[in-house]
């Protein structure tokens, strides 16, 4: 699988092969902000074809060594400098960012929904969507759309299946309303939503979050502002959130 990944990217730009490395991980990653747009289909192509397989082996051997009460700063998660401000004060706070675009994102929503609807009410769940440029962001823009109409939850899954399962790009804002339509949402309300100065500046916002939680892929989890860690250095998906667990009681400790 490594010399097949390695023959693909020497077929393509250098700035493709670079991503494509990064592909062969676990998670989507945004590491060159002037990747031509047009190299997306081929990047999205290997990603769900080729990488994610390799992933979910390289994830049940990292899970047969990590132990959730083996958890050590540096090493399962990065204590962050300085911490970053929670949303909901009095609670713990655990931030998931996120890409719909991203196909571990969406093998992990199997995993993380379930411990999302269990978790205690001193405990508050934020997704975040990542916004690296190009489609990231028309996608995270879409995302605080549905959000600010109250929606977001309704047709989360749909969305993702329509991109990882329906080939749709859902690259604009008349693709993303035509489908959402399908859905049940009012496509002129999306797109009024959508072009919304409120969005628009929760846009801002969510960028400046993702900078300073100090992200380069996703998913991603952030734990009350102050440690990020993400599959790969967790040991797998239900590892991570082996991680997040111990990370909550350690802050209602503190607290």
């Amino acid at each position: 699988m490594a010399e097949r990944l390695s023959q693909i990217a020497a077929s393509l730009a250098p700035a493709a092969k670079q991503r494509l490395e990064c592909m062969n991980s676990s998670g989507c990653y945004w590491s060159d902000p002037n990747l031509p747009q047009g190299l997306f289909p081929v990047l999205e192509k290997y990603m769900r074809h080729l990488i994610l397989s390799a992933f979910l082996a390289g994830a049940s051997l990292f899970a047969i060594n990590v132990q959730a009460a083996d958890i050590e700063e540096g090493k399962q998660y990065v204590a962050l400098e300085p911490a970053v401000p929670v949303s909901a004060p009095g609670k713990i706070e655990v931030v998931e960012m996120f890409w719909y675009g991203c196909s571990h994102c969406y093998q992990f929503e199997s995993t993380i929904n379930p411990w999302i609807e269990q978790l205690p009410e001193d405990v508050h769940f934020v997704r975040i969507p990542a916004m690296f440029g190009g489609v990231w962001n028309a996608h995270g823009q879409m995302f605080i759309a549905l959000e600010s109409m109250g929606v977001e939850h309704d047709v989360h899954a749909a969305v993702f299946d329509a991109i990882h399962k329906g080939g749709q790009k859902l690259a604009t804002p008349e693709e993303m309303a035509a489908f959402l339509a399908t859905q049940g949402v009012d496509s002129e309300a999306f797109l009024k939503a959508f072009n919304s100065f409120g969005v628009k500046a929760q846009v801002e916002k969510a960028k400046k979050l993702a900078a300073a939680y100090q992200i380069s892929g996703v998913p991603v989890l952030i734990v009350n502002g102050k440690y990020r860690f993400d599959i790969g250095s967790s040991g797998g998906p239900t590892q991570a959130l082996d991680v997040a667990d111990q990370l909550i009681d350690k802050e209602r400790a503190a607290e």
